[in-house]
């Protein structure tokens, strides 16, 4: 009788799409890296430092000199996604009408980039806008229901959850404050504070949960090596954590003029990074560099490891919260698309017993010639 079995092979190396698809990813988000830092972030520091920079010439030439390489990287960002957008389509357009995912998930993303052109040529009214968050809506339904489907672990359902909660919060916010500002209603909409802060701790929930979903350690390790990594790992992260969490409180009682300073500090950094990112910080600080490390983490293992899912990730949270402009979104939407592309394949080799049983009974006869010969 002729068994089955199973097999997994991984399809979830970026080497295996083709050399040009691996590099346009690579530099993709390298570049996205650096417009994030150059230009997302940089430059609201060159804000913040204004008085400064206007005191020192080469200061204030320095913060110029480097939101300009932010602004162009924020171009080849724009242009390496479209390329990267554009190889993906190409290789499912052979799969229209066999699949309804592909049909779906090729349709979807061929509006949304449609619109982002037109958007980029002719700048979008209040209904352009609503039309384009419903469309990027629709988009990440799409992708995630895909993803739900062919990933089965608990971890990473429950990260992508919580991260499409935190894209659903901005968008949200961002759909109906345009909403009843095209309808010139001056009341507030409803839910609309509290989603969007709801949406930034479910961002920082993801960001941690990320760890937990692609970061390779496990509770239930027999290695000695693992367990000693994981030891480490989580004696400095708890560490770091609370005192984090009470490092105000410390200072406080050590010297109330350091504990301001770095206070005001603090309300700096969250100012830069609310301008660049969107995040407001309202949670404790400590909450945020958690998300921070475990993201760090698992984005540069998972890279190391060839892996789409590193590269996914990446995006998505380099993104940040608030997704104003169309890159961003364009960044989130891609980076879901390389987490459902990052699955195992089930491979059934049902004729694996029968070769074996063949080549007993080749073994067999051969013995009988010999033994006759010898008679």
């Amino acid at each position: 009788m002729a068994s089955a079995t199973i097999l997994e092979k991984g399809t979830g190396r970026v080497d295996e799409h083709g050399l040009l698809f691996e590099y346009t990813i690579k530099l993709l988000v390298l570049s996205a890296f650096f417009e994030l830092v150059l230009y997302r972030l940089v430059s609201r520091l060159g804000m913040h430092l204004s008085k400064l920079a206007a005191k020192y010439e080469a200061i204030r030439l320095l913060f110029k000199g480097l939101s300009s390489i932010g602004f162009t990287l924020l171009n080849v960002v724009s242009l390496l996604l479209f390329l990267a957008f554009s190889l993906f389509l190409i290789s499912k357009f052979k799969d229209l009408g066999r699949h309804v995912y592909d049909t779906v998930v090729t349709a979807t993303i061929s509006l949304l980039l449609v619109l982002t052109i037109a958007f980029l040529l002719v700048p979008p009214a209040m209904l352009g806008s609503i039309a384009y968050n419903v469309v990027t809506c629709v988009v990440l339904v799409v992708l995630a229901t895909e993803y739900l489907r062919t990933h089965t672990q608990r971890s990473q359902r429950a990260m992508m959850v919580c991260f499409l909660l935190g894209v659903f919060g901005w968008l949200y916010y961002q759909t109906v404050s345009t909403f009843y500002g095209f309808f010139q209603w001056v009341t507030a909409p409803p839910l609309v504070h509290e989603l969007n802060r709801f949406g930034e701790a479910m961002m920082v929930l993801a960001s941690i949960l990320a760890f937990w979903a692609y970061g390779g350690i496990t509770l239930r390790t027999t290695n000695k090596r693992q367990r000693h990594r994981l030891i480490f790992f989580t004696t400095t992260a708890a560490g770091l954590f609370f005192g984090l969490l009470f490092l105000d409180y410390f200072l406080g009682l050590y010297d109330r003029a350091l504990a301001e300073s770095v206070r005001k500090a603090g309300e700096g950094i969250g100012w830069i990074f609310q301008m660049g990112m969107g995040y407001t910080f309202y949670l404790p600080f400590a909450l945020y560099v958690a998300g921070l490390f475990c993201w760090s983490y698992t984005v540069i293992k998972q890279i190391s490891m060839g892996r789409l899912a590193g590269y996914g990730l990446g995006l998505m949270f380099m993104a940040g919260y608030a997704l104003q402009l169309s890159h961003l979104t364009l960044m989130v939407v891609f980076g879901l698309l390389l987490l459902t592309m990052d699955r195992r394949r089930t491979i059934v080799a049902a004729n694996a017993p029968i070769e074996g049983k063949r080549f007993m009974e080749a073994g067999s006869l051969e013995t009988g010639s010999m033994v006759g010969e010898r008679v």
